[in-house]
């Protein structure tokens, strides 16, 4: 997975979560079936989603709450399992939970498996305008500089006051005043070292690779799975199969 071509796992990315958002808030059904995608590029990609759902813990609780509202505005019942009602506005909660979770996993698996240059220069092979590019490159840079100043400055006045218990509330101002003058500087440093070493929005070598066949029919097939989910529903599908 770490070897195939940034652009067939960026687009792959795109179209996956173009599919999961347009379904409706209904097709419960069709949300069950883009769980396949998931899973299988985390075996693919030998991660752990154990691992992931832990990092990614404070915003799943975010798009998880997405649409928690939903049972008590659509109360209009659907159908019934077990003779218990389910109404709309519990499949459609699912569907919007569902939704999100997918969406972030794939993001995650796209981040886990490709550089944030690989990332870039996929963008600008689908003519993203160089000038976001290199601000979605220089965040990503900037990021770590902010950790790496904030850790220091936390190091320093642990120092100068080891007695005391996190930072008294009257110097929270100063701190962070520094905080944001020291990465400054250091990302105006970073910036002009990537300028003088010839930097100037393009990623020749990741975007002189080229993409081989095998990865144009991995996206076509997972592509054709899209579709076929979004409009049929895999485990309606499966059970139409079966029955028939």
């Amino acid at each position: 997975m770490n070897q195939r071509h940034p652009l067939v796992k960026l687009s792959l990315t795109i179209l996956y979560i173009l599919f999961v958002v347009s379904c409706q808030k209904y097709q419960l059904s069709a949300m069950i079936g883009f769980a396949v995608y998931p899973l299988f590029m985390f075996s693919l990609a030998d991660l752990s989603l154990k691992d992931a759902l832990h990092r990614m813990r404070l915003i799943l609780l975010l798009v998880l709450a997405v649409g928690i509202f939903n049972p008590l505005f659509d109360r209009q019942i659907l159908l019934t399992m077990g003779g218990i009602p389910v109404t709309g506005g519990v499949i459609s909660m699912l569907t919007l939970m569902l939704k999100g979770l997918y969406t972030v996993l794939a993001a995650y698996v796209l981040m886990a498996t490709t550089k944030m240059e690989e990332i870039c220069a996929a963008l600008r092979m689908l003519h993203v305008p160089k000038i976001l590019v290199t601000v979605v490159l220089l965040i990503d840079r900037y990021f770590y500089m902010l950790a790496e100043e904030a850790e220091r400055i936390m190091t320093a006045y642990r120092l100068r006051a080891p007695s005391q218990k996190g930072i008294h509330y009257k110097a929270w101002g100063p701190l962070v005043g520094q905080w944001l003058i020291r990465s400054m500087d250091r990302a105006q440093l970073v910036y002009e070292s990537m300028t003088l070493r010839g930097f100037h929005g393009e990623f020749p070598e990741v975007s002189g690779r080229n993409v081989m066949a095998g990865e144009i029919a991995f996206l076509i097939g997972w592509c054709l799975f899209f579709f076929a989910n979004r409009c049929l529903g895999l485990p309606d599908l499966i059970g139409h199969v079966l029955m028939g």
